[in-house]
């Protein structure tokens, strides 16, 4: 087992190094850069930038040097703590990031909580009752949360929601605690605004859960090692739970590394529509300004949750399927 744990620790530096280069290089991509955006933007406006101005923006900036370079000094300063300057925002990047970072985490692992605590009893159950009434309106409704973009079921959310108290929910917390210091009755008021966001994110991600628990648990049980310890006498439950369970769950645990990041990028246009302080938005518009600092180091953190969850999926493969350890 330590040795597995080491091999996969060890395969996350060139992992992590081969995301950075793929990273920088395409906030590289777009022709022009951040100080070509500002100024054509001040030129809407009706504001001219002298040519001395724009040189000294590109010096301060080090947009005048190559490439390589560019991407060694983001590099050497991201292993100094240094996130580099937000061009965009004109304040450290690593303050942006830590700004933003605790909201979307808390969303996110709401909604993964969420995902696994709703979708795995219904894809256990579906199978369990195949072709039974609720069998037929768990598998419609995953569809149904397969099909709905995120964004649409916020806005319906909102709508009922105004529909029946009147409010709106936008943010994490109401005006009056919007800026308040942290107290027991802020914290209240953000888990009375957290279910909504968390509930819009984790449908569909609860919906391909449960999609995949049946599909996998339905094949293991028609297998012929199933027809013989239940010939053996052993109980529906324990025969459930001690072998098809334990295979049929492989799937879904191989893919967690995948959800962070899904569940992230999916926060976009729900954040945008519940008005949420999330990284999603600040990304866009970093891109859409060629910020390349605070664009970079967000696709990076991404990258590295990809990654860590990607390491924390294979260790808990490793506990569930024995098979996977002895193979190391």
């Amino acid at each position: 087992m330590g040795k597995f744990i080491l091999r996969r620790v060890l395969l996350m530096v060139p992992t992590l190094l081969a995301i950075s280069i793929v990273s920088f290089s395409v906030i590289e991509l777009p022709p022009g850069d951040f100080v070509t955006s500002y100024v054509a933007q001040l030129a809407s406006m009706g504001e001219n930038v002298s040519d001395d101005v724009i040189a000294a923006l590109r010096e301060r900036y080090g947009l005048g040097e190559p490439l390589y370079i560019r991407y060694g000094k983001w590099m050497s300063g991201i292993l100094h703590g240094d996130l580099g300057q937000s061009l965009l925002y004109n304040k450290p990047v690593s303050r942006i990031i830590l700004d933003r970072l605790p909201w979307s985490a808390t969303i996110t692992l709401c909604a993964f909580c969420l995902v696994w605590l709703i979708g795995l009893p219904i894809g256990v159950f579906s199978a369990t009752h195949q072709y039974s009434i609720r069998d037929y309106i768990f598998t419609f409704l995953g569809f149904i949360g397969i099909a709905i973009p995120g964004f649409v079921l916020a806005i319906v959310f909102l709508w009922v929601y105004f529909i029946n108290t009147g409010k709106v929910a936008i943010g994490l917390f109401s005006p009056e605690y919007a800026s308040a210091k942290w107290s027991f009755a802020r914290f209240i008021d953000l888990l009375k605004h957290l279910w909504l966001p968390a509930i819009i994110l984790g449908i569909n991600g609860t919906a391909g859960l449960i999609r995949t628990i049946r599909a996998n648990l339905l094949d293991e049980l028609q297998k012929p090692y199933v027809m013989v310890a239940r010939s053996k006498g052993l109980s529906e439950k324990k025969l459930l739970y001690k072998y098809p369970f334990r295979i049929a769950i492989n799937p879904a645990i191989s893919t967690i590394g995948w959800i962070l990041p899904g569940l992230v990028g999916g926060e976009l246009l729900v954040s945008f529509v519940l008005g949420l302080p999330t990284l999603a938005p600040i990304m866009l518009e970093a891109l859409m300004n060629q910020d390349m600092f605070l664009a970079g180091s967000i696709i990076m953190v991404l990258s590295s949750l990809t990654v860590i969850g990607t390491l924390f999926s294979d260790l808990l493969l490793a506990w569930v399927d024995p098979r996977i350890r002895e193979s190391v």
